[in-house]
């Protein structure tokens, strides 16, 4: 039972990197980083606004189904390349505030 907790705590900063990592492969921070682009938010933004949702993946998983439905990916190329599984590993990584 104890290696099995130590092995979950040491993964955990692994999925965070794992989010971050993500987050630069599919070139999120271009527009959502730093210095957001346009109207673009950035990556706190985005985490404070979803932080409710953390420890509920039923909740994480509408979100992102919703929104691969509605217009958020519509017109901009980056948003509509994400394929759902890369959708739901970088929303969780908002959720879990984007670090």
């Amino acid at each position: 039972m104890r290696a099995a907790l130590l092995v979950a705590m040491l993964a955990l900063p692994m999925v965070g990197q794992a989010g971050s990592a993500l987050a630069v492969d599919m070139g999120c921070y271009s527009c959502h980083g730093a210095y957001p682009r346009g109207e673009a938010p950035g990556f706190g933004q985005l985490a404070g606004k979803y932080a409710g949702l953390k420890g509920d993946a039923s909740a994480e998983q509408k979100r992102v189904d919703k929104w691969r439905q509605g217009e958020w990916l519509e017109h901009i190329d980056a948003h509509e390349r994400v394929s759902p599984e890369t959708a739901r590993a970088l929303f969780h990584w908002l959720v879990e505030g984007a670090k």
